[in-house]
């Protein structure tokens, strides 16, 4: 995430904070807190090297209080050398604007402020514009007639993502924060040393075959009745998707499948770049699996279809890229074949019968009392109707 924030930093937020908290407010502290800015040009003030924070805290009253949580949030000592806001920057150089606020680049509440305002807005505007051009070029509107579509369920969908989005957020904080503090593997130079293309080339099959099977055994726990109940029934409470259930968690829930994706650059080197995308890649590919599109009949890949089955019957087919985890597991459900029928997966008949099937499953999983509202938003539904 440096990169993100230099190129924030860069053409926006160091000229914020400049003028937010510049340089000069130091000069206007209380005498006991001053020394914690008075090398604020070279690092943060809360970092390990600040060495004065724990014995000059004596002060009483307001400013002691922020400043003592201050130093307990913030004085995560670095690892390594790529630290960001002390390293050199990568791409752009810096600017009259880069040492001119009280709060350098390094500061770590600095960065959680940033970073979360950052992936809070790329998160919002990568769900609706993914799951927008999704709905309009490729999604089968004519599941809305579903007998298992529910009453306004893409306002629904919409709204349990919009406001999942920024908790998962701050609950992926401290593993970016530990990533600028050069606790990760990530690199950005290719050379021998780092193992050349070659290796960049591996990581991406290494990540998917990471992450899928990660994602498969927290999937299953999550799975477990307690667990179910309480954080993954409000993703299940979409038995036929639109593509805008595809971040439509219980924040606890996505923060909970996020996990492999933020394990692997602390276990395994990972390239800068590769990383970025890949963390773009995997947002993408949640809402492919949510647009009811069956391109893919493959053994192997755990596209739209297997997917399907995963939500019309609970519990079959928990992997996010491969089928292999369920296979191993005892847990794949080849997906039917009506699905990759453009005329039989909208067969009333075929719907009556996925309805039949999985009611029996889900009294199994959740009990008899379903307290979903079955139904479509009319609107929609009636655009449709016009269409057929």
């Amino acid at each position: 995430m440096d990169i993100v924030l230099e190129i924030a930093d860069t053409f926006l937020l160091d000229k914020l904070y400049a003028n937010l908290f510049p340089a000069s407010l130091s000069n206007n502290l209380p005498s006991n807190l001053k020394p914690y800015f008075n090398n604020f040009n070279s690092t943060s003030p809360f970092s390990s090297e600040n060495t004065l924070l724990a014995s000059k805290l004596s002060a009483s009253g307001t400013w002691s209080t922020i400043f003592e949580t201050i130093e307990g949030v913030g004085n995560i000592p670095e690892r390594g050398n790529d630290i960001y806001g002390l390293s050199p920057t990568h791409f752009f150089p810096e600017t009259c604007y880069t040492y001119a606020s009280m709060l350098p680049r390094s500061n770590m509440i600095r960065q959680a402020i940033s970073l979360s305002i950052i992936m809070c807005v790329f998160g919002w505007l990568l769900y609706f514009v993914t799951a927008s051009v999704s709905y309009y070029l490729v999604f089968d509107k004519s599941i809305f007639n579903h007998p298992r579509y529910l009453k306004n369920q893409m306002s629904l969908e919409i709204k349990q993502a919009s406001s999942a989005i920024p908790i998962m957020v701050l609950l992926t904080l401290p593993w970016f924060l530990l990533e600028l503090r050069g606790y990760s593997k990530l690199y950005l130079n290719v050379d021998e040393t780092t193992g050349g293309w070659k290796a960049v080339a591996f990581q991406y099959v290494a990540f998917i075959l990471f992450t899928d099977c990660g994602i498969y055994f927290i999937h299953r726990i999550l799975h477990y009745p307690p667990i179910y109940k309480k954080l993954h029934k409000p993703h299940h409470k979409w038995i036929v998707c639109t593509p805008f259930a595809s971040h439509a968690f219980h924040p606890v829930d996505g923060y909970m499948q996020s996990l492999p994706y933020h394990w692997y650059p602390f276990i395994f080197p990972l390239h800068k770049i590769s990383y970025l995308f890949l963390f773009t890649f995997v947002n993408f590919w949640t809402v492919m699996i949510h647009d009811g599109e069956y391109l893919s009949n493959d053994p192997v890949v755990n596209g739209a279809a297997c997917h399907t089955v995963h939500h019309l019957y609970f519990n079959y087919n928990y992997g996010q890229f491969t089928t292999l985890w369920d296979r191993l597991g005892g847990s794949y459900r080849k997906p039917d074949q009506e699905l990759f029928d453009r005329k039989a997966k909208v067969d009333k008949n075929v719907w009556n019968e996925q309805a039949k099937k999985m009611d029996v499953i889900r009294n199994e999983v959740e009990g008899k009392n379903d307290d979903r509202i079955y139904g479509t938003e009319e609107t929609l539904k009636r655009r449709v109707a016009k269409k057929l």
